[in-house]
C-alpha cells in the first residue's frame, strides 16, 4: 500500500478518529502511530485536526493537544461555537473539515500519498481534487462497527481503505500503558453540531 520511497502526509480528524477508535474498543497511541508510519514511508507531515471549548478553564483533550504539539504533531485547532436552536437547546459546533482540505491542497506538490484518518463523507471531494493532482490517498476509518464509521462515498473514491481494526496491534495503546498522550477527548459525535441538555 505503500512505497517507502513515497512521501506522506497523514491528516487526522480528531474527533472522528476518537470516535472510531472508541467504538473499536481500544485507544490510539499517538506515540506508536507516528512511529509505524515513519517506517512504512517518507513522512513529511502529520496533523491532528480538533475544536476546542475556549470558555472552559479545564478542557479533557489539552494534555493531548500538547503532548502532539511537542512530539511531533502540528496540532490545528479552533473554538468550538455554541448555539441555541429553535427548540432553546444548547447546541456546540466545531467543524474543521475546511481547515484541513484547505492544509491539504496546499501542501500536495509536496506529497505523493496522503494518509486520512477519518470517516466523513464531506472529505470525498477532497479525496478526489488531490487524485486529479496525482496524489494517492489511503483513507482509514472502520467498518466493523454497525453502523459503518465510514462513509460508502468517501471509501469508493479512496486509492486504499485502512480498516482501523487492523491496525490495533501497532498503534493501539496498551492496556497497561499510562495514558501519556491521553486520549480523553470530549465524547462528541462527528458531526458539525452537538446537543446539550440544559439543566
Amino acid at each position: 500500500m505503500m512505497d517507502p520511497r513515497e512521501r506522506i502526509a497523514v491528516f487526522i480528524d480528531g474527533a472522528n478518529l476518537y470516535a472510531t477508535s472508541r467504538s473499536l474498543g481500544f485507544d490510539i497511541d499517538y506515540r506508536r502511530l507516528l512511529k509505524d508510519f515513519r517506517e512504512k514511508a517518507y513522512l513529511i507531515r502529520a496533523v491532528y485536526y480538533t475544536a476546542l471549548a475556549e470558555d472552559q478553564e479545564y478542557s479533557s483533550i489539552r494534555p493531548l493537544i500538547d503532548w502532539l504539539d511537542y512530539n511531533g504533531y502540528k496540532v490545528v485547532t479552533k473554538p468550538l461555537k455554541e448555539f441555541t436552536d429553535a427548540q432553546g437547546r444548547r447546541k456546540v459546533k466545531g467543524n474543521m473539515d475546511i481547515e484541513l482540505a484547505v492544509d491539504a491542497v496546499e501542501i500536495a506538490e509536496h506529497i505523493d500519498h496522503f494518509i486520512l484518518f477519518s470517516g466523513d463523507g464531506d472529505f470525498r471531494y477532497l479525496v478526489e481534487a488531490l487524485q486529479r493532482k496525482g496524489k494517492k490517498v489511503t483513507v482509514a476509518s472502520t467498518v466493523k462497527t454497525q453502523p459503518p464509521m465510514i462513509s460508502d462515498e468517501l471509501r469508493r473514491q479512496a486509492d486504499h481503505f485502512m480498516e482501523l481494526s487492523q491496525l490495533a496491534a501497532d498503534v493501539g495503546r496498551d492496556s497497561g500503558e499510562k495514558p501519556a498522550q491521553v486520549e480523553e477527548e470530549d465524547d462528541f459525535e462527528d458531526e458539525d453540531e452537538y446537543e446539550f441538555d440544559e439543566d
